[in-house]
């Protein structure tokens, strides 16, 4: 994708062209908006906030003709175009200023926890929300009792798990365009970079007592609790990831080994539990310096 990402350092024009295009292409195959939001990332992180900015505000204007003209409707594409772009834009100025691929991601995750606190201040029942909205999906040929009760128990979760995605999404992008960059400007500094993602074990202790939160109080706090605990796991899971691409890496087999862990990764789901409780753990075992010291030793 470098022919991609050279085309979009040509200029604004050719920037805003990736971005808003995409966008509207994302309407129909949504993982295409990782891409389209990865475009204002790599702008704002080579040329600062301010080019990112006119980026941001000129593709939103355009992806709002385009809605017009192609779907009738440009108020709906220009507000998702403001939520695809307004968050990795901010994760992106973090990352051009702070130089901490952890701190960004950090940062996103803290948007996630602030995003689900303010949804649960202005909806005094949200759960009754995601299980009107989760029983307009119901299959027709369905149990109705035990999809009832599964409706029932997710929608208690659904806040967490909406906000889960829609950071692991803005990450997602942010490490593209990261990786963009690093291609064009500075080659085998983004692997570097996410090889060392790690957070202070303060954080781990406080992740691990809103999990005893979670699990000791009941209501809407405990509700709340779990709800930024999903949040912290993705956290976890990309620093999981980090840490086990690193250890994977230093094995005989590690050029098979670390493929097979990324494919697993994407094919069974329920892996990145195993990863996530890694990456919290690592806030104290350091699983890379010890890799490190046998290797030099």
């Amino acid at each position: 994708m470098g022919f991609l990402a050279e085309y979009i350092m040509r200029g604004r024009m050719q920037a805003m062209i990736v971005a808003s295009s995409l966008a509207i292409l994302s309407l129909i195959m949504p993982p295409v908006s990782i891409v389209s939001s990865a475009s204002v990332a790599l702008v704002t992180l080579r040329r600062g906030a301010v080019e990112g900015l006119v980026v941001l505000g000129c593709s939103t204007a355009i992806a709002g003709v385009l809605g017009f003209f192609l779907l009738g409707n440009y108020q709906f594409v220009l507000l998702y175009g403001m939520v695809l772009w307004v968050p990795v834009w901010l994760i992106s100025i973090v990352l051009r200023e702070g130089r901490y691929l952890s701190l960004a991601v950090e940062i996103a995750v803290l948007l996630g926890i602030f995003g689900v606190i303010g949804f649960y201040l202005f909806n005094t029942e949200p759960a009754a929300m995601w299980k009107t909205m989760l029983s307009q999906m119901m299959p027709p040929n369905a149990p109705v009792e035990d999809v009832q009760r599964a409706f029932d128990m997710l929608s208690h979760y659904m806040t967490g798990i909406v906000a889960a995605a829609s950071v692991f999404g803005l990450l997602f992008g942010l490490f593209l365009g990261r990786w963009w960059q690093a291609l064009l400007y500075n080659p085998g500094g983004f692997r570097q970079e996410f090889l060392s993602l790690r957070t202070p074990p303060r954080l781990a202790i406080g992740s691990i007592l809103v999990v005893i939160i979670a699990s000791l109080s009941s209501g809407v706090i405990s509700e709340i609790s779990w709800n930024i605990a999903i949040l912290l796991f993705v956290l976890y899971t990309f620093i999981g990831t980090s840490v086990l691409h690193t250890v994977f890496a230093a094995m005989k087999m590690g050029r098979y080994i670390v493929p097979m862990f990324y494919v697993t990764m994407f094919l069974i789901p329920h892996a990145m539990l195993p990863v996530a409780i890694v990456g919290l753990s690592d806030a104290w075992m350091n699983l890379r310096n010890k890799i490190s010291n046998q290797h030099t030793s």
